[in-house]
């Protein structure tokens, strides 16, 4: 339908980026508008639609001699124009780009494509969507491009508002990368219904599974019309929230957290300069009584953390030691962190945002981290180690913290003899861009580690309202993705009902309309009780949420009851009940 090729489009993106629509050049706006809608024969509008396509998860962390097929397709990308020489001032870039039409603000659109430079060895390549409507440039994927293979880039968006012409572009963070090639580039587009079908079915697949009960009588004979209930217990899935001091001897509070959460960490109690804030002065009181706590509830809880990169939060006396004396006091801090607590924590963030900060490698040499791990496995060989850091799913600008920043450091740290263990996401969000953490996602799930949301809120500038309405949204994306084994909100109340940017209920425990999300989320993803009657082959088949259920099977005056537990698995759970009998699972 787009048949004409731009060869060369140079663009004063600098302007336009730096100044709000109304104040652009006169020139910029009549010129380039009329002459890009010049271009179209037809325009993508009727093509909004996926037409029933299922979300594709594939995704590549390693770069290869040649591109894969595109997905979708190319999806819209079969009928848009092509830039081949776009021009930015801003970075001075040569790039490939897409001229789109009749974007709507309605559809959520997932984009990939192969990349390759010429220039330097690697460097940074952001693709984004500029609507010149309002001169308003979005990220909407990165990747670490060589020059040598082909990096595969994975992204998305939704637009904040629908836009009649649209950019879509690329940039590298690289002066000196003057080429970048593209191959097998894809845009697919879904409805908000077609997404949220999506999730669902990947909860029904990954979060539930099929159960099948069949009851026969003493003789092995089938049991038709037997009454089977099936009440659920405990979750599978480990759903939870920040806590700190404050919930220390305050019972309704207590209360009100563990009728919710299945899994914990401290806000603060734990990291180095709460617990050694002089030398040799260790003080593990408040870490000792929120331990307490969750364990007399059943609540696992993560360890965070044994080291912050962040100077700012590093312990002022440990920022005064160099050398052998910052060497003693790093190992004095992991043997007597987790030998006091061995075995207390699943998970220890060993690292704490190391993309953006290296306080102790930058002292230590660059194998610091390395040595940290080994020797917190061999202080707790049971707890899964973890790295974690900001922006990975929350800013596609900050390329820090980007998918392929992650591999890369999670493959330096295997180079040095880590085992890869688990990812950790904060996910401390603004607006956040669901297509691109669904993309983020899919990206780091091709490790096959343990991916966890581990302090996920919403910025508070936007309103409790907003933050109800994002909140729901990153938590069903969690929820629904397969690489996500748990999420854990950054929630933890403070003084006078004070929170790091989100609180889920007032200082009277009544919720705000976050914590109401929370709420309808957890009752939505739980399997309180099934009931019903075995069919004329003595079965009664159903479907529920992952964890474990008791089960009582009664025909007359004849009664079974057991327990058993459905786990991740793609096979039907087949449990036997012989009546007057034990329930064999």
């Amino acid at each position: 339908m787009l048949c004409t090729n731009i060869q060369s489009w140079r663009y004063p993106f600098k302007v336009m980026e730096a100044t709000a629509a109304s104040l652009l050049l006169p020139s910029a706006r009549e010129v380039l508008i009329p002459v890009l809608l010049l271009l179209a024969a037809g325009s993508l509008s009727g093509r909004a639609s996926a037409d029933g396509v299922r979300y594709d998860y594939r995704a590549y962390t390693e770069c290869k001699p040649h591109p894969e097929p595109a997905l979708y397709d190319g999806g819209v990308l079969r009928w848009a124009s092509k830039v081949t020489d776009f021009r930015t001032e801003d970075e001075g870039n040569y790039s490939p780009a897409f001229v789109l039409y009749n974007m709507s603000a309605a559809i959520a659109y997932s984009f990939s494509c192969w990349v390759k430079i010429e220039g330097p060895g690697s460097a940074y390549v952001k693709a984004k969507i500029l609507t010149l409507e309002n001169a308003a440039s979005q990220c909407i994927g990165n990747a670490l491009v060589r020059n040598d293979c082909w990096s595969f880039l994975k992204g998305g968006f939704a637009l904040n508002s629908s836009s009649q012409t649209s950019v879509l572009y690329f940039q590298t963070a690289s002066p000196n990368a003057s080429t970048i090639s593209i191959r097998s580039a894809s845009l697919q587009p879904f409805s908000p219904d077609e997404w949220n079908q999506h999730r669902e079915d990947r909860i029904q697949l990954i979060r539930r599974r099929f159960v099948n009960v069949h009851v026969s009588n003493s003789n092995g004979s089938r049991v038709i019309g037997a009454k089977v209930a099936v009440h659920q217990i405990t979750r599978d899935f480990p759903f939870g929230s920040a806590i700190s001091k404050n919930i220390i001897g305050n019972k309704p509070y207590q209360e009100w957290f563990t009728k919710r959460f299945n899994a914990a960490v401290f806000e603060n109690e734990l990291k180095w300069y709460a617990t050694e804030p002089s030398p040799g002065k260790e003080d593990y009181t408040l870490a000792d009584q929120l331990l307490q706590f969750v364990q007399s509830r059943d609540v696992m809880a993560r360890g965070h953390n044994i080291f912050w990169e962040d100077p700012r939060y590093t312990p002022a006396w440990v920022k005064n030691l160099t050398g052998p004396q910052l060497r003693t006091a790093v190992a004095g801090r992991i043997e007597s962190l987790l030998s006091r607590y061995k075995g207390d924590f699943v998970h220890w963030d060993v690292s704490n945002e190391m993309l953006h900060f290296g306080f102790y490698e930058d002292r230590l040499g660059g194998n610091a981290t390395a040595e940290f791990f080994a020797t917190a496995k061999r202080a707790d060989p049971l707890a899964t180690l973890f790295l974690n850091d900001f922006n990975v799913v929350e800013a596609c600008d900050d390329l820090s913290s980007s998918a392929d920043a992650y591999v890369a450091q999670l493959r330096r740290l295997a180079d040095g003899g880590v085992t890869f263990e688990g990812i950790g996401l904060e996910g401390h969000f603004g607006k956040p861009n669901i297509p691109y953490v669904r993309a983020v996602l899919d990206k780091l799930g091709t490790l096959r580690l343990p991916v966890w949301l581990t302090e996920v809120d919403i910025g508070s500038s936007l309103g409790q309202r907003a933050q109800a309405e994002y909140l729901e949204e990153v938590l069903r994306e969690g929820f629904a993705h397969p690489a996500v084994d748990g999420i854990v909100l950054w929630t933890a109340m403070g003084t006078n009902a004070s929170c790091y940017q989100m609180c889920l209920t007032d200082a009277n425990f009544t919720n705000l309309p976050a914590g109401d999300v929370v709420d309808r989320l957890l009752e939505e993803w739980q399997t309180r009780e099934v009931v019903g009657d075995t069919n004329d082959r003595g079965s009664f088949n159903f479907s529920a949420f992952l964890g474990e259920y008791k089960l009582v099977v009664t025909y007359q005056n004849l009664t079974s009851e057991g327990t058993f537990s459905l786990a991740r698995s793609d096979d039907t759970k087949h449990i036997n009940v012989r009546l007057a009998g034990p329930v064999v699972v």
